[in-house]
């Protein structure tokens, strides 16, 4: 690699690094106030936070790498074109179309790196942290009973009363149960524990010392029993079978699915590696500027552009779930579309398009 060549990549690759650490500390600031406000409110567990945040972030990187290469070139070559190295570059026969070598180099290992997060680490992450806040709903529902106060763990159908709480442990216990075949059930004891089974999840309530009464109100036929210990299971609410987020399926799955979701969420996240190379030849031409502009003149111009870009992906992504185009066109139209717009400016700069003038000659 020429000394130029190592030059141009290691500004490209210093304003990319800037950028997306900047845009990266912004969004990671926002998350983790929200991480905290989830834990504070007992929707994650405390040990918890920072394992969620860090698995936070790699969805945000898959996220801001495409933005900040495109950014990062930008700037890089903005400010060559600013301090006149790009006119002396040109002045050794070196022009647009020779930067993209080593430009191509810093895009094709980001492409890499971004294609192992995108298809397998993110949605990885992902399904952690939704493993992590259903775990933390389990706990929520172990942990509802108060002192003083009635609580219905589980299902409608049972409410609970005790006294004192004291860690699993409950006393002076007042249970109400509505049971479809015995009806109404009430049961005072003066201890009891919760248990979790550790295997299904499913809680039950294992009370000591009491009296169970059951039978049907407005009916002199009740049925009295004491107990020394007595255990009853809490139904939990029945609950739809939850369909599995597509966000959170393997990439392996995706691929052999004939689901419109599933296929557009494949593309979308083979659209990230591949949106580099799409935005890497627009950023060229775009960071040349005329010489009385500004050294951020075209920034403007270019966050527009890739502003569009996304919201095309996105708009075609739902046309894609709902059949509105076929899948072999689905996301691929607009990164050729953006393709080809950088590489018809990239000719442009080159001189592709210039038209050479007929030499004269003097009789």
């Amino acid at each position: 690699m020429t000394i130029i060549a190592r030059y141009v990549l290691r500004e490209t690759f210093g304003a990319w690094l800037v950028v997306t650490l900047v845009l990266f500390v912004i969004l990671m600031t926002n998350q983790f106030a929200e991480i905290l406000d989830d834990a504070a409110a007992d929707q994650l567990p405390r040990d918890a936070v920072f394992g969620v945040l860090g698995l936070t972030s790699l969805r945000y990187i898959t996220m801001l790498t495409p933005i900040g290469l495109f950014l990062g070139i930008m700037l890089a070559l903005a400010r060559l074109n600013r301090d006149s190295e790009m006119a002396a570059l040109a002045a050794c026969g070196i022009g647009p179309l020779r930067l993209l070598g080593p430009i191509s180099l810093l895009t094709g290992a980001l492409a890499i790196g971004l294609t192992w997060l995108s298809l397998f680490r993110t949605p990885d992450a992902i399904r952690e942290i939704e493993d992590i806040k259903a775990r933390a709903a389990d706990e929520l529902e172990l942990g509802v009973l108060q002192a003083g106060q009635f609580t219905t763990p589980g299902s409608d159908d049972t409410v609970i009363y005790a006294e004192e709480v004291v860690g699993t442990e409950i006393r002076d216990v007042f249970v109400e149960h509505e049971d479809e075949e015995a009806g109404v059930v009430v049961i005072l004891a003066e201890r009891g524990r919760r248990v979790q089974d550790p295997g299904d999840g499913d809680v039950s309530f294992v009370f000591y010392n009491g009296t169970r009464y059951e039978g049907n109100p407005g009916e002199r036929d009740f049925r009295i029993v004491e107990f020394a210990e007595h255990g009853m299971p809490m139904d939990r609410e029945d609950e739809e079978e939850a369909e599995i987020p597509v966000e959170i399926k393997p990439s392996a799955e995706l691929f052999g699915s004939a689901d419109p979701y599933d296929q557009a969420e494949l593309q979308s996240r083979l659209s990230a590696p591949l949106s580099l190379f799409a935005l890497m030849l627009l950023a060229v031409p775009l960071s040349r500027s005329r010489p009385r502009e500004g050294r951020y003149a075209r920034v403007g111009v270019g966050l527009m552009i890739y502003i569009t870009y996304a919201n095309m992906l996105a708009i075609a992504r739902v046309w894609m779930e709902r059949e509105q185009i076929p899948a072999w066109l689905g996301l691929w139209w607009v990164h050729g579309v953006l393709g080809l717009v950088g590489l018809f400016l990239l000719a442009r700069e080159a001189g592709v398009f210039a038209r050479s003038r007929p030499v004269e000659t003097t009789a």
